[in-house]
C-alpha cells in the first residue's frame, strides 16, 4: 500500500530543459512536482531533503489527481513532471493523474533512475510522453555500493522504454569525480547506448556537487563534463550535453545531417531556435525529438 499517494511536497513551473530534456518540447514550461521517499539509497543524492523525507516528517499536502492537472492547467504550462523523488514510489499516482492529464490533454514527463520491476512499469509509465532516466554509472559496483540498487535492472527499463513504449527517452549521467567519470567506464556505456538504444537518444552529462553522505569529493570539474561529451561524441553518439555547468557549446543541439548549431542554450534557456517543423533549415534533416 502506498503512503504517498497525494501527499505532495511542492510544485514549481520550471524550463522543461531543467528536467534535463532538450528535444521535447524546448522552451517550454513544465510543472514539477514530487512526494518523499525513494527506492534507492544514493550516498550523494542531490535531493535528499526531499527523497529520504519521511512523509510525517514533512510538510506535504494532499493533491488530487484533478487537482494536479488542474493547476498544470491554470498556468498554462503544456506538461507535468514527476520529479524531486522518483516517481516510482508514488507509481500509482503519477498513473492516475497520467489518465487525466491525456484527457486534457497535458504531457506527463517521468524523472526516474529506471529502477522498478518487469510487473508494475507497464501501469506506471502507462501514457507517459517522455521521461529522463538516470544511468548513475556502468558498473554494478557503483549502484550496489553507493546506490543500493542493479545496473542490469535499470538497463532493462531504458531498453523496454525505448523498444516497447512510444515515450520520448532521455538519460542523465551525473559524473562524480573517481567514481563513474573513467575514460574506459564512459566509452563502454557509450557503446552500450548506440548498441541497444541506437546513436541519436540523447545523454546529458551533469556536475556534481557535495551533499548528503558525499562531502568529501569535490565538485566535477567542467573540464571532466567535457572530456566525457566528447568520449560520447567520438563513440558516434548525435545529441551529447552538460548540465550544471556554464558551458554553451556543451548545451547546444547540433544538426546529426550537417553539424550546424539548430538549437542554442544557456544553462536552462534557449536562445535560439532555428528548427522548422523539427527539421534543420540548412540541410532538411529531421531531428530526432518532439517538437
Amino acid at each position: 500500500m502506498t503512503m504517498g499517494y497525494g501527499n505532495t511536497t511542492g510544485f514549481a513551473i520550471d524550463p522543461i530543459e531543467k528536467k534535463p530534456l532538450n528535444h521535447f518540447l524546448p522552451a517550454s514550461t513544465i510543472l514539477s512536482f514530487g512526494t518523499a521517499g525513494c527506492n534507492l539509497g544514493c550516498k550523494f543524492c542531490q535531493n535528499w531533503s526531499i527523497s529520504k523525507a519521511q512523509l510525517d516528517h514533512d510538510n506535504s499536502f494532499y493533491s488530487s489527481p484533478t487537482d494536479v492537472v488542474s493547476l498544470a492547467k491554470k498556468y498554462s504550462t503544456p506538461s507535468i513532471a514527476f520529479t524531486y523523488n522518483d516517481p516510482v514510489i508514488f507509481g500509482e499516482f503519477a498513473a492516475d493523474i497520467t489518465k487525466i492529464a491525456q484527457e486534457e490533454g497535458v504531457h506527463t514527463v517521468f524523472v526516474t533512475a529506471g529502477y522498478i520491476t518487469k510487473t508494475a512499469r507497464d501501469e506506471v509509465f502507462a501514457g507517459a510522453s517522455a521521461a529522463n532516466i538516470d544511468l548513475k554509472a556502468f558498473s554494478e559496483r557503483f549502484y550496489k555500493n553507493l546506490a543500493y540498487a542493479s545496473l542490469k535492472e535499470v538497463l532493462d527499463t531504458i531498453v523496454w522504454v525505448k523498444e516497447k513504449t512510444n515515450i520520448w527517452l532521455e538519460l542523465t549521467t551525473l559524473l562524480i569525480p573517481g567514481e563513474n567519470d573513467s575514460p574506459e567506464e564512459l566509452k563502454s556505456m557509450s557503446k552500450w547506448i548506440i548498441e541497444n538504444l541506437g546513436d541519436r537518444v540523447p545523454i546529458h552529462f551533469t556536475a556534481f556537487h557535495p551533499d548528503f553522505k558525499i562531502r568529501d569529493i569535490p565538485p566535477t570539474p567542467p573540464k571532466s563534463l567535457k572530456i566525457a561529451r566528447e568520449i560520447a561524441l567520438e563513440a558516434g553518439l548525435k545529441y551529447v550535453y552538460t548540465g550544471n555547468v556554464h558551458d554553451p557549446e556543451g548545451q547546444t543541439t547540433y544538426c546529426p545531417g550537417c553539424g550546424e548549431k539548430v538549437i542554442e542554450r544557456n544553462w536552462h534557456t534557449v536562445t535560439k531556435n532555428l528548427l522548422i517543423n523539427g527539421s534543420c533549415p540548412f540541410c532538411s534533416t529531421k531531428l530526432d525529438g518532439i517538437f
